[in-house]
């Protein structure tokens, strides 16, 4: 028999050679083509500049956070090109620059608030914003707000503006604070799952879901009285901005309706009835108030302007020279989990390693750790803590800057420091420690699937499907009030309290930063930049700098990040927007890839749910 292939096969062969070679070809043709083309646009692209005269349009979509999520330099790209995107971020440190930069410029003469898809944002983050607007009024320069419509967060934005405007067929919605959630456990029971459940606290209610079928009377004490606080500090604040009554703000329905009958059913006019805008204004109509206000701009039809993200490009400085000693900011933001973990998460390995940074770096005198976490894994936790306490052995004071929440694990890590800040809204607290495993021994042997076996002892003979022994039950629970009882003596040492005092206070509770000052579990109220002045103070430098020390990308994630910001104002506009599936696809999976990350060796967490 021939050892050489058929002629159909080497035909065939030959022909798909042919085909492999030329679809080659026109990839490469098309990649290398494309790269062209982004040089020709890079090359070609003037930078944007600033007529005399300009407004800044803090045009904000996305969410403002601490710390961006390190994600796919192309996505990332796509997200932050010109006009920014829903689903995006901002980083509050850039957005206060920018505010605080436009003050001194004398080539802009106002801000425009453009923030009608600002998604949620926490309200310690809103009012730092808020006080940077006011920085910036200070200065003489005014501030127009313009919206379709406002929701709770835009509106606190909004309510720092000179002069809000409001689209006619728009609305002011302010509907208060809510904490309600869905409760499982009479459908675990109907699917035969057995939700076990090892908890200390109270007022941990992060696992009540699996236990009962609605909120306990514990749980909704707290809920309440936290969001009381929270919706204290908003209505105090929007109400001396607008100059009018609480009880102007947040109406009951019999309220609200009479109001509305006066507008003659109109929203708009309502608000403007109630004074919570000042003008009603078509976009067109705006436009021509803002040329009448700031001058035309010289290309187009618009008003002189510069949008946000312009303006970064515009002022964005090269890494400063450290002329003195400096204090470091790192961020811990997000869920804290275990080993090396990307920029906008946690990790028990990577969070050490920039506070070990921080300590070998003898520029580095103090350090301020801003903590903007719901907590996570109890032992990742403890691991950023004892690189807290290295730092103190070091001589480098540390103070911590809370953000929107540091409870539970974000707690843990905060107690050991020098000095404790918190905003008057910072959830904080939750001291308590959970652990959880459902089984589905019950529920399979119901659909004819059952678990057998021999085992040279009794540790491995559960799992998820063959259920847990009574003693192994007791075994997780006493590793669990093990963890609750080093959580108490923890704070006690840390904050000079005595241990049943801690524990009255504890319980898995959540306070406000108001109330965490009142209890002795911070030091002081005050945002990130009093932090800093703090962390100096310890450290007796009359002169310093300040250092940001971060996860860095690497040198061809950040070309291929800037190249393609440049193009993405190039593409149709379509192409970067994400569809109402495709969002609501991104928030399940973002809900199950952060439940399926939490992954402590013991299985112990210090978790605040209600933070969520």
């Amino acid at each position: 028999m021939s050892a050489k292939p058929s002629i159909f096969k080497r035909i065939f062969s030959t022909l798909w050679k042919v085909v492999n070679t030329t679809r080659k070809v026109i990839l490469n043709l098309f990649f290398f083509g494309f790269i062209a083309l982004l040089v020709v646009i890079l090359a070609g692209e003037e930078s944007p500049t600033v007529e005399e005269g300009s407004a800044l349009v803090l045009d904000l979509s996305g969410s403002v956070v601490e710390q961006k999520r390190q994600v796919d330099p192309i996505e990332a790209a796509m997200k932050s090109g010109k006009g920014g995107q829903s689903d995006g971020e901002i980083l509050l440190a850039d957005l206060l620059n920018a505010i605080d930069n436009a003050a001194s410029d004398k080539r802009i003469s106002a801000i425009v608030l453009d923030i009608g898809h600002l998604r949620w944002t926490g309200i310690s983050k809103l009012q730092s914003i808020g006080d940077a607007l006011s920085r910036f009024k200070d200065s003489g320069k005014p501030i127009i707000a313009m919206g379709n419509w406002y929701g709770q967060n835009q509106y606190f934005l909004a309510s720092f503006a000179d002069t809000i405007y409001l689209n006619p067929q728009g609305s002011v919605e302010i509907e208060g604070l809510s904490r309600y959630r869905q409760y499982f456990k009479s459908a675990l029971d109907k699917l035969k799952i057995k939700a076990h459940v090892f908890r200390v606290g109270t007022f941990k209610s992060a696992v009540e879901p699996f236990m009962r079928d609605d909120m306990s009377e514990a749980a909704k004490s707290a809920n309440r009285e936290l969001l009381q606080d929270i919706w204290d500090s908003y209505e105090a604040t929007v109400s001396e901005n607008r100059g009018i009554k609480q009880e102007d703000l947040m109406l009951s329905a019999e309220r609200y309706l009479s109001e509305l009958d006066k507008a003659k059913g109109r929203s708009s006019q309502m608000a403007m009835n109630l004074g919570w805008v000042d003008k009603l204004a078509s976009a067109e109509q705006f436009r021509l108030h803002m040329v009448e206000q700031v001058g035309k701009a010289k290309e187009g039809h618009s008003f002189k302007q510069i949008s946000f993200y312009d303006y970064q490009s515009v002022i964005q400085q090269f890494p400063p020279v450290l002329m003195h000693d400096a204090v470091g900011i790192i961020v811990a933001k997000g869920n804290i989990l275990n080993g090396h973990q990307a920029a906008g998460q946690i990790g028990g390995e990577s969070t050490s390693a920039l506070l070990r940074k921080a300590r070998f770096d003898d520029k580095v005198k103090a350090v301020v750790l801003r903590v903007d976490s719901p907590g996570g894994s109890a032992f990742a936790s403890e691991q950023i803590r004892q690189e807290v306490l290295a730092l103190k052995e070091a001589n480098k004071p540390v103070v911590v800057s809370m953000g929107t929440y540091a409870a539970s694990g974000g707690y843990w890590i905060s107690a050991s420091a020098d000095y404790i800040f918190a905003t008057p809204t910072t959830l904080t607290g939750s001291i308590g420690i959970f652990g959880m495993m459902t089984t589905f021994e019950d529920s399979l042997a119901e659909i004819g699937i059952h678990t057998d076996g021999v085992s040279t002892s009794g540790w491995t003979s559960f799992s998820s499907t063959q259920g847990i022994s009574d003693e192994v039950k007791a075994i997780i629970q006493r590793h669990i009030e093990r963890g609750y009882q080093d959580f108490i003596s923890l704070v006690s040492e840390e904050r000079g309290m005595k241990p049943d005092e801690v524990d009255k206070i504890a319980q898995g509770r959540v306070w406000s930063g108001k109330r965490a000052l009142d209890l002795g579990l911070v030091d002081e109220l005050g945002d990130l930049e009093q932090a800093v002045t703090k962390a100096a103070e310890l450290a007796k430098l009359e002169k310093f700098d300040t250092k940001l020390i971060e996860q860095e990308l690497s040198p061809q994630e950040l070309f291929i990040q800037e190249m393609f910001a440049q193009a993405v104002s190039y593409m149709p506009q379509s192409l970067s927007q994400s569809s109402l599936v495709e969002q609501l696809l991104g928030q399940v999976s973002s809900i199950a890839e952060e439940f399926n990350a939490f992954d402590d060796p013991k299985g112990l967490y210090l978790y605040c749910d209600s933070c969520n």
